[in-house]
């Protein structure tokens, strides 16, 4: 090799041992952590109940910190029963038949009709897009209002945090366990490829595959994690329709306001607003697990059902 070729590599090497040291570095504190903790360890029982215990304060420390957080984002201002006092009728009428708290009444201006029930510390929340007085009827209206009562009276909020909390720590422990490996192999690979002058092709090294099939397996894990909870997610609106026709009385009430909604967002963005229905219907299965709400059409389809099997039948003999 001609002296001003390895003159040109010298950099490259230093590169490379600076970038193995590092990584070694991180793989041997990793391990160290992680035979500290096995040697800590309380018997099976006692370590998964700390540790969803943990997960759960975290996890509820998050939410109401987010909650209030993405309250001050909305510029909503409070509707007043002088100002609205058909809807607060409305409101305390619905209250009263769930048992639950009136909450306060917000006004907004959304990209699209939305409205959304939040929770934070001290008095629940339900905003509403400004649009919906005008877009809506009377019916459709209480249909709504009543379906986001319903996430309230049953806290879905901040139980979707907290069960979205202690998944995520069951993956971040995963991730901590394989971490030392994970390290190593990237060091390595990172590596070895600087020093040999081909820092793009680290990727394609046996350590560099390693490595992928590693991380490639916590993604697995997590990804399975967020499809359960957004199946829960999904469970939890079909629940909130299911309580709305009960409490209302009128399914199709709730349908229409559905189908109003979608329609009046589409000519915008082609996007349906997350909190109230199904995201942008997308032929793909992936997105299909990965949303947080049903489709409109089920939503529709379901409560559709709950009507034809409400209606008094009149046998003709």
């Amino acid at each position: 090799m001609a002296p001003s070729s390895r003159r040109s590599r010298l950099p490259m090497v230093l590169i490379g041992v600076t970038i193995l040291a590092f990584y070694l570095l991180l793989s041997a504190l990793s391990a160290f952590a992680v035979l500290t903790l096995w040697q800590l360890r309380p018997d099976p029982v006692t370590a998964a109940l700390a540790g969803v215990s943990i997960a759960v304060v975290l996890g509820y420390v998050s939410f109401r910190f987010g909650t209030v957080r993405l309250l001050s984002q909305l510029d909503a201002r409070n509707l007043t029963p002088s100002e609205s006092p058909s809807v607060y009728r409305l409101l305390e009428r619905l209250s009263d038949e769930m048992g639950i708290e009136p909450p306060t009444l917000k006004a907004a201006h959304f990209a699209a009709p939305n409205a959304m029930a939040l929770d934070p510390m001290g008095r629940d929340v339900v905003v509403l897009d400004a649009a919906l007085f005008r877009l809506l009827d009377v019916d459709e209206f209480e249909a709504l209002l009543a379906h986001e009562l319903a996430h309230l009276e049953r806290k879905d909020g901040l139980v979707q945090s907290l069960v979205a909390s202690v998944l995520q720590t069951f993956v971040g422990v995963g991730y901590l366990f394989v971490s030392p490996v994970t390290f190593f192999m990237t060091g390595v690979a990172l590596g070895s490829a600087w020093i040999r002058g081909r820092p793009s092709e680290w990727d394609q090294t046996v350590p560099g595959r390693i490595r992928y099939h590693l991380v490639s397996l916590v993604g697995v894990f997590g990804f399975g994690f967020t499809v359960l909870i957004r199946s829960q997610s999904r469970k939890r609106e079909f629940a909130a329709d299911v309580r709305a026709a009960e409490v209302t009385g009128e399914p199709l009430a709730l349908a229409s306001a559905l189908r109003k909604l979608e329609r009046a967002a589409r000519p915008q963005f082609g996007l349906s607003p997350l909190w109230v229905y199904g995201e942008v219907e997308v032929e793909d299965s992936v997105s299909d697990l990965l949303s947080t709400h049903p489709s409109t059409d089920e939503r529709v389809e379901r409560l559709a059902a709950m009507a034809d099997e409400s209606m008094t039948r009149i046998e003709v003999q």
